[in-house]
């Protein structure tokens, strides 16, 4: 799975949101040379791949002070793309006004909901409102054209500079140590040869309503030596109190113990996806 292009072989890659967001500036770290195309919402963007309208779709998968993204764990679990590559992207939030606001006269944020979880402390001292929008860079936008110093945003820097608005205060996060996931993902599985040296793993699977179900699937996954480094549940919201497992873990798939595990955890669900394997990288 070859993620570079030739110049007469631009690939098109589907992100969330409007440039300056988060996801546009990872994916543009992670493919400088391809076309960026830009979506409303994490399923058209997903979508878009599925359909062939774009060969890569570079999405959100977790935050390290927010969690899981719930809506992109859903259409890993229903959809039909495979995740490539993994990479982390630290994320710096900034508060955001245009010419002449102060802290001071601000009185409502304007950002997407995980920013503003991860800015929670800052924003309770200085007893701000909150406004939601669709991802931080559409929010500082909507800053931008109404030109209100009662509002402010919370954005990247490159956000500043593309809708000409006043840093106010820099590196806001309640975490200092604030990251996001983003997932490459593909309709095509990656080749043997390029998985050999991916020591982590995502997988999800259900299991039978009875008692010790789950214990047994996890048990098989420990007992071959594999590290669970997260573990969690989804409603499958297509089936009342049912649910789907996220398990991602360290070790190769290609190992003996791992085609020994993925053999016997498959008889222990009733649905078994391998997402794909990768080595997590720093963007």
């Amino acid at each position: 799975m070859i993620l570079t292009s030739s110049n007469n072989s631009k690939k098109r890659i589907a992100y969330n949101g409007i440039e300056g967001a988060f996801a546009s500036i990872a994916a543009r770290k992670i493919f400088p040379d391809d076309t960026l195309v830009s979506f409303q919402d994490f399923r058209s963007a997903y979508q878009a791949v599925e359909k062939g309208k774009c060969d890569f779709a570079v999405l959100p998968i977790e935050n390290s002070f927010a969690g899981e993204v719930s809506q992109v764990s859903d259409l890993m679990f229903h959809g039909s793309l495979f995740i490539t590559e993994v990479y982390e992207l630290t994320v710096v939030q900034n508060l955001l006004g245009v010419k002449g606001t102060t802290i001071d006269s601000i009185k409502s944020v304007v950002s997407h909901p995980h920013a503003l979880e991860q800015c929670s402390e800052f924003i309770r001292e200085h007893g701000y409102q909150v406004v939601h929008a669709s991802n931080t860079a559409l929010g500082a936008k909507q800053v931008a054209d109404q030109n209100d110093i009662t509002l402010g945003a919370i954005a990247s820097i490159e956000t500043a500079k593309l809708y000409n608005l006043e840093v106010l205060e820099e590196n806001i996060n309640e975490s200092e140590d604030n990251r996001t996931r983003f997932a490459v993902f593909s309709r095509y599985k990656k080749e043997e040869e390029e998985r050999k040296d991916d020591d982590y793993f995502i997988m999800m699977f259900t299991v039978a309503n009875q008692s010790g179900s789950l214990a047994k699937a996890l048990n098989v996954i420990g007992d071959h030596g594999f590290n669970m480094t997260e573990l969690r549940s989804r409603p499958q919201r297509r089936l009342a109190w049912e649910y789907y497992f996220f398990v991602e873990a360290q070790g190769s798939l290609l190992s003996e113990e791992g085609r020994t595990m993925v053999g016997e955890l498959s008889e222990k669900c009733e649905l078994l996806k391998i997402l794909g394997s990768y080595q997590i990288k720093v963007v």
